[in-house]
């Protein structure tokens, strides 16, 4: 990385912000990889994408703010500070108790936030926030993740299965695009609106 940043001219000129449309590429490209690819596909494209912290580290660097050996100090320091039933006297037997230590360490680590809301990227798809969004409001907003009662016009049932709920998510695309409508849009602005919800309620507390 060190020579490829002195000696390419293109890599040169290029900083954390012009790395992004990469780096959200490579990711898709390691969940394709999981999903749908082999193995060796996806050695490859974890590779890719260990190029981009490579190169983000190389640029900070530079800058004189950090570098690839500080990033996996601060890594290893956290995981030790998530994983006290590993690394100290916790106890944790299930998934369930692990998640508690876990939440717990980060709470610890994010004393500064003032909203459940805070940490959620706001570049994530409109789909994958909105979960996000709704886990969090659940915290905060009764009955938040509760959709049982938002069943449409018609009463029709929720999805049972992961792939019934594919098949209901892509009727309702299909549905929009009909009526010519922006489903990400509507999603974006509807999770804005539950945000607001949340904060008001945190307000309010």
């Amino acid at each position: 990385m060190r020579q490829v940043r002195e000696r390419c001219v293109w890599s040169q000129q290029i900083t954390h912000r012009d790395l992004v449309p990469y780096l959200i590429e490579e990711s898709h490209e390691v969940i394709d990889a999981v999903e749908t690819g082999s193995q060796g596909e996806l050695r490859e494209e974890l590779g890719d994408l260990l190029w981009q912290v490579l190169f983000h580290s190389a640029i900070a660097a530079e800058d004189g703010a950090f570098d690839i050996d500080d990033v996996a100090r601060g890594l290893t320091e956290k995981m030790v500070r998530r994983h006290p039933h590993v690394f100290s006297d916790a106890v944790a037997t299930t998934p369930e108790e692990v998640l508690v230590h876990w939440n717990a360490a980060k709470a610890a680590e994010k004393r500064a936030r003032t909203s459940v809301l805070d940490g959620v990227p706001s570049g994530m798809p409109a789909l994958a926030r909105a979960q996000k969004v709704l886990d969090r409001a659940a915290r905060v907003v009764e009955g938040a993740a509760d959709v049982t009662e938002q069943q449409g016009d018609e009463g029709a049932a929720l999805p049972a299965s992961e792939s019934a709920l594919g098949d209901a998510l892509l009727t309702l695309v299909a549905h929009a695009d009909a009526n010519g409508w922006d489903a990400e849009r509507a999603l974006r602005e509807r999770t804005r609106a539950l945000e607001d919800e949340v904060r008001a309620a945190e307000s309010d507390a």
